[in-house]
């Protein structure tokens, strides 16, 4: 059993918000994860790390599938903790091989739930199942 605050639903959320709060701010995010140490007092989890680098390396490539699926919506317009709770996500869906699609969207509709506005999950279970649908050949 993990501790609270560690396991890979809370690095993920951490991955979250570290990416949320790189979009908003441009800082780097190596200077935001050392404050996210300090405040915390214990290092950076690997896995957040982990899904921080892969969304980074593969931004352009995830917003494009964002835009893509969101029927109407580019990922630049859609607010930025939802747009990074996609990014991350998407990330685990398409670039991940031991996280199931279906894992990866439930974790991402519960943040939305969570953190962010009355519309959010909905949106976020559309844009999420719309590429997990084409992913696995439905179109």
């Amino acid at each position: 059993m993990s501790a609270p605050g560690t396991g890979r639903r809370a690095a993920r959320r951490q991955a979250v918000v570290l990416l949320y709060q790189h979009d908003v701010t441009g800082l780097p995010v190596e200077e935001l994860e050392q404050n996210a140490e300090r405040a915390e007092g214990r290092p950076t989890d690997r896995f957040t790390r982990d899904l921080v680098q892969g969304v980074l390396a593969d931004r352009a490539v995830l917003d494009e599938q964002i835009t893509a699926a969101a029927e109407g919506w580019t990922a630049e317009r859609v607010a930025p903790l939802e747009r990074n709770i996609l990014r991350v996500a998407v990330h685990e869906m398409t670039g991940r091989d031991e996280v199931p699609p279906a894992v990866a969207i439930d974790e991402a509709v519960e943040m939305a739930k969570r953190f962010c506005g009355a519309e959010a999950p909905r949106f976020v279970n559309g844009v999420l199942g719309r590429i997990a649908r084409e992913r696995a050949g439905g179109g």
